[in-house]
């Protein structure tokens, strides 16, 4: 028996010229399955590299019409720290498949490069942002001398090396599945969303390489992308680079007490919304608890009433004028270092700009206008600014020495990147340092301590 391999529309079409039907041949090899529209068999076309071992390891002669990917000799000029050579290593040793978890700053994409290289066929690079887009555009076509295509950002051109934003992977993958041996997930965490899971499945890429500074989803979602490109291979941490290859850092827990006129309204707020529990018998043990409860908002009046409060209560201690003047001091302090504050809201980004005249960065910020003012920032001529998430992650954020986070979530990966904002390498030796101001004596203390 002959087994034939196809790719049409994100799946593996499976024959083969044996003798007895379809069901008693191709069905048998794993993860294929029998369709009866097209008496062939059929597979998931992420599935085409486990099939081809399975095939090589019993010698099964087939003929391999699946895959068309191009052959590419590039080189990137780039030497790799010793890290990212490991990390390339355990890649490679995992059958080139797997997530590397390197903090914010550790050259991620420089050790995608090189994967691109050692693998020498055609690649996809999927990426969050367009403003990540564009950086993997520039250094791609900085290093290698190759077409270098785009899907997104207004772009709809396939090269041998492609960079996609993960919503035009997910639009194209079930037409471009079969044209490249290697694809790499920046951001991977991003890859556990339920649509964007697609994209890895309708892909035949054997290679599959996956890169972040925070693996783990809340949801638990990283474990289907560990199903689709594998498990985490190699970690490191931001304190295990620091002093090295990355700045020393302190991180400073402020407590900062409410204003008794927010004490009084916390505690008002704050009571509504337990209250509620209490009366409802129901427990917040996780986020799909949560959710249940959001459910339940949507026709139990004192349900919506309490998340109301619950809200309410956030919004006061995440943007209390305690910490603002708090934030005066610190900036006070640190007139002559390049700062960046992270607060909690897009109103309290126009707020602090507005009170101490910082540039803002928000989701509303053109990206024109964003470009200046980091290029700004990066040429001195701003010391400082102000932002809500957008510069979390997805932009080349210029060399910062110390971050100001007006707190209020518990996510890990929040904290993280933002860390990462100031621990790239100083010239001066010197150290990064990130505030955290925490309300006291509020559920935010808890929420604090629980990530850290």
């Amino acid at each position: 028996m002959t087994v034939r391999l196809g790719f049409e529309d994100g799946t593996l079409r499976v024959e083969h010229d044996g003798d007895g039907p379809p069901t008693n041949g191709v069905a048998s090899l794993p993860g294929v399955e029998y369709d009866e529209r097209t008496e062939t068999g059929r597979a998931p076309a992420m599935a085409y590299a486990d099939l081809v071992a399975y095939l090589d390891a019993r010698e099964i002669p087939y003929e391999d019409d699946a895959l068309h990917a191009e052959s590419l000799a590039v080189e990137s000029a780039y030497e790799l720290r010793d890290y990212q050579q490991d990390a390339l290593d355990a890649w490679t040793a995992n059958d080139r498949r797997g997530v590397l978890e390197l903090p914010t700053g550790s050259g991620k994409t420089v050790i995608g490069l090189k994967a691109i290289e050692a693998v020498g066929q055609s690649a996809l690079v999927v990426v969050p942002t367009i403003d990540l887009l564009t950086q993997w555009k520039r250094e791609l076509g900085t290093e290698f001398d190759c077409d270098i295509g785009q899907l997104g950002g207004g772009e709809q051109e396939v090269g041998p090396i492609t960079v996609a934003t993960y919503d035009s992977a997910y639009l194209r993958a079930d037409d471009l599945g079969d044209r490249f041996g290697l694809v790499v997930f920046d951001e991977a965490h991003h890859l556990g969303g339920e649509e964007f899971q697609n994209i890895a499945r309708l892909l035949a890429a054997p290679a599959r390489l996956g890169l972040t500074a925070t693996f783990e989803r809340p949801d638990n979602a990283h474990e289907v992308v560990a199903e689709l490109v594998g498990d985490v291979v190699y970690r490191l941490s931001a304190d295990d680079l620091a002093g090295d290859h990355l700045a020393e850092y302190d991180v400073k827990r402020l407590e900062v007490p409410l204003t008794a006129d927010e004490r009084e309204r916390y505690e008002a707020a704050q009571g509504t919304f337990t209250d509620y529990l209490q009366q409802s018998n129901v427990q917040l043990r996780s986020g799909s608890d949560y959710q249940e409860l959001v459910k339940r908002s949507g026709n139990d009046p004192q349900a919506r009433e309490a998340l109301l409060a619950k809200q309410r209560a956030r919004r006061i201690v995440r943007e209390s004028d305690a910490k603002v003047q708090r934030l005066e001091g610190i900036l006070d302090r640190h007139r002559r270092d390049r700062v960046i504050v992270f607060a909690a809201s897009t109103d309290l980004v126009y707020r602090l700009s507005e009170k101490f005249l910082l540039p803002a960065i928000t989701h509303e910020t053109g990206a024109s206008e964003r470009r200046t003012i980091l290029e700004k920032f990066r040429s001195g001529d701003y010391s400082r600014v102000v932002t809500a998430n957008v510069l979390d992650e997805g932009v080349d954020v210029p060399d910062a020495n110390v971050a100001v986070v007006f707190a209020g979530s518990g996510s890990e990966r929040e904290f993280t990147q933002r860390l990462g904002r100031v621990l790239r390498p100083k010239e001066d030796g010197g150290r990064a340092l990130l505030y955290e101001l925490v309300s006291a004596d509020t559920a935010e203390e808890r929420v604090a301590d629980r990530r850290r």
